[in-house]
């Protein structure tokens, strides 16, 4: 995710998450730790045809990454561009050296939280009133170095594969982790 790729994903994030949608301020705020020498942090995106179709983004510190978000279109649901968007994310977190990787998911979002545990993700907790202003809970997850590295879901046929926005499937793209 670079500079520019900001306005598109605000209109996918607030059509994906009207409620509790996050502002420009707060990707600026990400992506300004994403590159240099001391970065912490990757985001990716992805397109099709030169529509941004989906995003994610991990932080990383003292050897636990966040995946602080992540999201596909609806038209894109059920191809599995959002587990080569997770893969991306946790191949940044080994990147990044971390042992281990948490997120947090909406407790209603069953289909989020089926990927996750495709992923090794494991249930740990709750985090009352997390989602504002609906006041959702949310599921805290977290996986392991020792989880698995892959989904079944990857090598399914049709699954995204290419590097460079066209008519071909969705990809992942993304800034350098480290510089």
């Amino acid at each position: 995710m670079r500079w520019w790729d900001i306005a598109p994903v605000l209109e996918l994030e607030r059509e994906l998450f009207p409620e509790d949608a996050w502002s420009a301020g707060m990707f600026w705020s990400e992506l300004a730790h994403a590159r240099g020498p001391a970065a912490n942090r990757r985001y990716v995106v992805a397109e099709l045809d030169g529509r941004l179709v989906g995003y994610g983004g991990l932080a990383a510190v003292d050897g636990t990454g966040d995946i602080q978000t992540i999201a596909t279109a609806r038209d894109q649901w059920g191809t599995g561009l959002g587990s080569r968007l997770l893969t991306e994310l946790l191949s940044a977190a080994t990147a990044f050296e971390c042992a281990e990787v948490l997120l947090e998911v909406r407790v209603d979002n069953a289909r989020a939280q089926r990927l996750y545990e495709r992923f090794g993700f494991e249930p740990i907790g709750f985090r009352r009133g997390y989602y504002q202003p609906g006041n959702v809970d949310a599921l805290v997850m977290r996986r392991t170095t020792q989880s698995p590295s892959e989904s079944p879901a990857d090598s399914a046929p049709g699954t995204p594969a290419a590097t460079s926005p066209s008519s071909e499937p969705p990809t992942a793209q993304g800034t350098p982790t480290h510089g």
